[in-house]
């Protein structure tokens, strides 16, 4: 009987560091020897057991098993591997290297892609991320649930298939690359809900205009049935479609945190996350054991992080958007290494006066003093003065509330969003001040109603309130209603 000879193949692929794509070199080398299968390389558990889904899927797709000594090098050795994505690789590696296919089928293509039991691709997470690292002139193989999303980087490179059959058989010549599949619907995301459903609340409809136009994070101080949640829910509809550029960082962060991107397309609108507030400090920020994955608060990249019920959120998470909320960025570190995630978000939030709810607007405030007191103190200064507006809300009046009268449409505020957002941003100095504005904010800085942090705060909301307007200087009127878009300040530090 003729020796089985001793080869060795090398497949390209990708893992996942954080929202970050690192290409891998998959080594597999075949000999003589008691049989085996052994995984090298820094593999987490998932890795690991691919042996078994590779052998299973290898058998259930018709081809033979080597029954020699297999090992499996995932390179480079340095670089932690996770996930399931690494099952196609090696099982293509594994065919070359026990002649089943010739290397040159397979040169200059990378793969990935998970494994069933019986030889079907399944769905990998982070598939855009993985498909930015991979250099492969040939393209991209990956499953055909997959080919979508992989598209958005590497276009018409990215190829899919169904299962390892098929692949097989296109990878020798026998069969055509299978079409991408179509979308599923030909709708888009719905539209978010209108700001002319709001009824009154005149000052928290200005409030969120100028949040969106200048991105400034908002905090709503008021009694349960205000609107509170409506408003937040409608500055979405105020903001600008995502730039192409947007609109890619945000379906990498989604696409590696496993959520399903609607028909493999970008997203058009911003992103609203409005997580409950029992979640925890790991779900708000990122994290987890092996593999790092991405939280809420870079979900809610380049959109808007809802926090309903402010009050009622772990001290601990609220403490840790402090970073994200100056940075941009969030960086999450454990024994296994360190990843950096974005987190460039508009906070918007909302909480009532005191623990009952109805707090100092109504009158019928049933906390004791020790209650409210404890129930304040669960926001921080620091985190408190992070928001550029803290607008107090009270219930609507009545005669609004049963009006048929319709308040301004999203579409008609978005333009005043949109036309003073052009207008640019920059630093704000004294020649983009009046001298009764620059009078009046110094004044408050005198009597200690400033901090150095609220005053940038106070200017860049000035400068939006002027935007607004059509005017390039910032009045006394517009600094003025910066200051009364802070007023709800006294009733948390009270």
């Amino acid at each position: 009987m003729r020796p089985f000879p001793c080869m060795l193949s090398a497949v390209a692929s990708a893992t996942l560091s954080g929202a970050v794509g690192c290409a891998v070199s998959v080594e597999v080398h075949v000999s003589n020897g008691l049989p085996g299968f052994t995984i090298v390389g820094l593999p987490d558990a998932a890795v690991r057991e691919a042996r078994d889904r590779v052998r299973a899927a290898v058998l259930s797709s018709g081809l033979p098993w080597p029954l020699r000594r297999v090992t499996v090098n995932l390179a480079p050795s340095g670089v932690r591997k996770g996930g399931a994505g690494l099952d196609l690789p090696i099982a293509i590696g594994l065919l070359v290297a026990a002649g089943e296919l010739s290397p040159s089928f397979t040169e200059g293509f990378a793969f990935c892609g998970e494994l069933g039991l019986n030889g079907s691709l399944r769905h990998v997470p982070g598939m855009i991320a993985l498909a930015d690292a991979t250099a492969a002139p040939l393209g991209l193989v990956v499953p055909l649930c997959d080919v979508r999303e992989a598209a958005l980087v590497r276009g018409e490179e990215a190829h899919g298939a169904a299962n390892l059959a098929d692949l097989v058989r296109v990878l020798r010549g026998d069969a055509r690359w299978p079409s991408t599949p179509a979308p599923t619907s030909a709708s888009s995301a719905p539209a978010p809900p209108d700001l002319s459903d709001v009824r009154g609340q005149a000052l928290g409809r200005r409030a969120v205009e100028v949040a969106a136009a200048g991105r400034h994070h908002l905090l709503m101080i008021g009694p349960p049935g205000s609107g509170k949640t409506m408003l937040a829910e409608r500055l979405v509809g105020l903001l600008p479609p995502l730039t192409p550029a947007e609109a890619l960082a945000v379906a990498r962060i989604h696409s590696t945190a496993g959520c399903a991107l609607p028909d493999g397309e970008l997203l058009e609108r911003p992103p609203f996350r409005a997580p409950h507030h029992q979640a925890s400090i790991v779900s708000l920020t990122g994290g987890g054991s092996w593999s790092l994955r991405p939280g809420e608060v870079s979900l809610a990249t380049n959109g808007i992080l809802f926090l309903d019920e402010l009050g009622e959120f772990p001290v601990a998470a609220l403490e840790a958007l402090r970073q994200p909320l100056e940075e941009g960025a969030i960086r999450v570190s454990r024994a296994g290494g360190t990843v950096t995630f974005p987190a460039a978000f508009l906070l918007v939030a909302a909480m009532n006066p005191c623990p009952c709810g109805e707090g100092v607007y109504e009158g019928a405030c049933s906390c004791s003093v020790a209650a409210r007191a404890r129930y304040r103190r669960r926001i921080s200064a620091p985190l408190l003065d992070r928001f550029d507006l803290v607008v107090p809300l009270s219930r609507p009046d009545p005669d609004e509330l049963l009006s048929n009268v319709p308040g301004e449409s999203s579409e008609v505020v978005a333009r005043r969003v949109a036309a003073a957002r052009t207008t640019g941003a920059g630093h704000v100095g004294a020649q983009d001040l009046a001298p009764d504005a620059a009078d009046l904010l110094a004044s408050k800085l005198r009597a200690g109603g400033l901090s150095a942090r609220g005053l940038h705060k106070v200017t860049r909301v000035a400068r939006t309130v002027a935007r607004l307007a059509g005017a390039d200087v910032v009045s006394f009127a517009h600094a003025s209603e910066a200051l009364s878009l802070r007023a709800g300040r006294a009733v948390v530090v009270a």
